[in-house]
């Protein structure tokens, strides 16, 4: 980068990444990016470039873009990210390639990113499409349009896809009917519009993060689901009447730490699908949700991910 940078480029940090340290490498790279960092998982173009096949078994692609107007600054983001992988690459996980930069003018920037959310398939029928994209509806196809923005949730990452997995069976088994539905992180609003689509008749979304809000909002309005799905900042207890099936794409060690106010958020007999978890905490969470009266009745996996489908006990009760 030199210091003939536009006023208003951007610097972009990618790095191919082994699926194992995805999330630490996000997670640096959102240290020093005021925006986040987006995971692009390796797929093929179907359909004639229209739809996407995935490739668990090839690296994804890890980017964060830092303003560039302060050549400087910029070349100071660079360098403490490099540093971080470097020091993170010592753990001896699963390969992480080299940090790779560069500029991106302002009018290219909006729309940089697009370019690598194809229209995914998930599981039998649901459908995601970015709104930016062209879809053939197939016959049964539940299609998703969706503008993730700065917010979590565009389907291509495991645990996304494994909850979006977990209420279509859910579905399958009539648990959506006219149900209301807890979505717990709700990030764009792409697990909540899913359970919207497959029958439920409300749902609410809880995000600490108001652009999370802003963006389910109006993903849900895109989906005409406005008058359905009612979302707001805010974490658990809810303070709703607890609901028939609850969802929580979160982390193990939150799920562990939130067990018993996710058990609280569930009527007896209803259900909880918790996901990111990953395979050796799957252990742990599953017995902190035992010891809350949560059974687990279903899992489902996706390379080091696990999705758990927990049934709340009739006898189980409130804690204190």
């Amino acid at each position: 980068m030199t210091s003939r940078a536009s006023p208003a480029a951007w610097l972009e940090l990618a790095v191919e990444v082994d699926i194992e340290a995805v999330e630490a490498v996000s997670e640096i790279l959102g240290r020093v990016a005021p925006g986040g960092s987006s995971v692009e998982p390796a797929f093929e173009l179907v359909d004639e470039g229209l739809g996407a096949r995935l490739d668990p078994t090839r690296p994804a692609i890890v980017r964060a873009y830092v303003p560039a107007r302060d050549a400087a600054s910029a070349h100071r983001a660079a360098r403490e990210a490099e540093a971080s992988l470097g020091h993170l690459q010592a753990f001896g996980l699963r390969p992480i390639g080299e940090l790779r930069t560069r500029l991106v003018d302002e009018a290219d920037w909006a729309d940089a990113w697009k370019a690598h959310f194809p229209v995914l398939r998930v599981g039998r029928h649901l459908v995601i499409r970015p709104t930016w994209r062209r879809h053939r509806a197939a016959a049964g196809d539940i299609v998703l349009a969706l503008d993730p923005g700065m917010a979590f949730g565009t389907g291509f990452h495991p645990t996304t896809r494994l909850c979006l997995a977990a209420l279509e069976v859910a579905a399958v088994h009539g648990g959506l009917d006219g149900a209301r539905v807890l979505d717990v992180g709700c990030g764009s609003g792409i697990l909540s519009i899913a359970a919207a689509r497959l029958g439920a008749r409300h749902v609410s979304g809880l995000d600490i993060d108001p652009i999370a809000i802003e963006a389910t909002r109006a993903n849900a309005r895109r989906n005409r689901l406005g008058r359905r799905i009612v979302a707001r900042v805010g974490s658990l207890p809810s303070g709703e009447p607890p609901f028939d099936l609850v969802v929580a794409n979160l982390i193990a060690s939150v799920l562990v730490a939130l067990a018993g106010r996710l058990r609280d958020e569930v009527r007896p007999g209803g259900l909880l699908v918790a996901s990111g978890i990953f395979e050796d905490r799957e252990a742990e969470v599953a017995a902190a949700f035992a010891g809350t009266g949560l059974e687990v009745v279903e899992r489902s996996v996706e390379g080091d991910w696990v999705v758990l489908s927990a049934r709340r006990t009739a006898a189980s009760g409130s804690r204190p």
